[in-house]
């Protein structure tokens, strides 16, 4: 496929995990009053997700491997749908809850695919500036999910919020359908149990892979945790509405769509490593500045997403980078090899969001737990600096 087909697939696909929470968050609280349950249950309805999602990965990888990407893709697609209407017909929050973990699971072939189906065709700078190209369209997706679901909540109450998604799965799979050629040679011995155990052995004794893929587990990682917490921050603790808080996390996506047009624009002059360092130096500005800010200043909506804002404008820069660099060494299975990524980098954030939930303060949990994940990225960076040298 050429490249601006690849980049725009595979923005719709990744985008499919961020939008279902872009457009969920502002519904939170709300559905915490619809449903006459606890924050606790609903932040565990986004949790579910998270750990579907991760879980998923694995098996939605191999499969796409063993089957191709379009079958794999069209096939959790149908599942993810699955949920959205489960959910949107929720007579209570058990069916809310499973829904959603069900949604997860669908979700998962997205990004898995997306960075597969790069992988397939291209390697090297090539495909660091499709992923690059990729971030700054999926930037819209996730900038204007908080601003439509709390729009659309506010004119049609929360079942609307589903009825979003269910619309965006509708047109993903219309897209993969008649757009998505198949980019790699299907092997169904590949879900065979002992090749599968063999391909992610392979990657997990990688240190140069691991490593890549903490980056990722720590810096994206803290991206998907602080969705579980900023809606309850910024509209219990800040006192934000749930409308305002929707058009105030444009602040968040515009600061990574910034970031993608900034590295769009120097690669080329100081190349992609040092665009990586600058990133993930600013993700650990970032993660500092959020602990200083919680623990030290009254909570406001700027005290809270500047910090947030300067930690995504250097995911931007760090991404492409990291993700093409864990990725290379492994062509023969390159969905293995993004399933395995995303999983950390999923897994990391549902430890994460499990975690703030047990510190009980949303604003306690935010102010700790992503600072921790930002510098733990950074200390990964250092350590996958050190293994890439002494393997070159």
């Amino acid at each position: 496929m050429t490249v601006r087909r690849t980049a725009v697939l595979g923005a719709m696909l990744t985008a499919l995990g961020p939008v279902s929470m872009a457009i969920y968050t502002p519904a939170m609280p709300e559905l915490v009053r619809a449903f006459a349950t606890t924050e606790s249950a609903i932040k565990m309805s986004l949790t579910l997700y998270f750990g579907g999602f991760a879980v998923a990965q694995l098996v939605s990888g191999a499969m796409s491997d063993a089957f191709g990407r379009r079958k794999a893709t069209i096939l959790f697609l149908l599942i993810y749908l699955l949920g959205g209407v489960l959910a949107a017909f929720a007579p209570n929050v058990d069916i809310l809850l499973a829904s959603r973990l069900i949604q997860g699971i669908g979700a998962s072939v997205g990004v898995t695919v997306a960075r597969a189906v790069v992988r397939d065709q291209y390697s090297g700078p090539q495909a660091t500036g499709i992923l690059n190209l990729i971030g700054i369209m999926l930037a819209v997706g996730p900038a204007a999910g908080p601003t439509i679901g709390g729009l659309s909540l506010l004119a049609f109450g929360w079942q609307s919020v589903f009825a979003l998604m269910l619309a965006f799965g509708l047109m993903s799979i219309m897209a993969i359908s008649f757009c998505l050629r198949e980019t790699t040679i299907p092997d169904p011995t590949r879900l065979r149990p002992s090749r599968l155990l063999s391909a992610y052995g392979e990657l997990l004794a990688s240190q140069r892979f691991l490593l890549s893929a903490l980056v990722l587990g720590g810096s994206v990682g803290a991206l998907y945790a602080q969705s579980t917490m900023l809606p309850f921050v910024l509209i219990n603790d800040v006192g934000l509405s749930p409308t305002e808080f929707g058009i105030g996390m444009l602040m968040q996506s515009g600061s990574y769509f910034f970031g993608s047009i900034m590295l769009r624009l120097i690669a080329l002059r100081i190349g992609n490593l040092r665009c990586s360092v600058i990133g993930v130096s600013m993700s650990a500005l970032g993660g500092v500045m959020i602990f200083l800010s919680v623990h030290f200043i009254t909570p406001s909506f700027l005290s809270i997403m500047a910090p947030v804002a300067v930690a995504t404008f250097g995911l931007a820069l760090l991404t492409p980078y990291i993700i093409t660099a864990g990725m290379t060494p492994f062509p023969h299975i390159a969905g293995s090899a993004s399933a395995m990524m995303g999983f950390i980098q999923m897994s990391a954030g549902f430890a994460a969001g499990v975690a703030a939930s047990l510190l009980g303060s949303p604003l306690a949990g935010f102010g700790t737990i992503i600072p921790m994940m930002e510098l733990g990225a950074a200390a990964s960076y250092i350590g996958f600096v050190i293994i890439s040298r002494r393997q070159t």
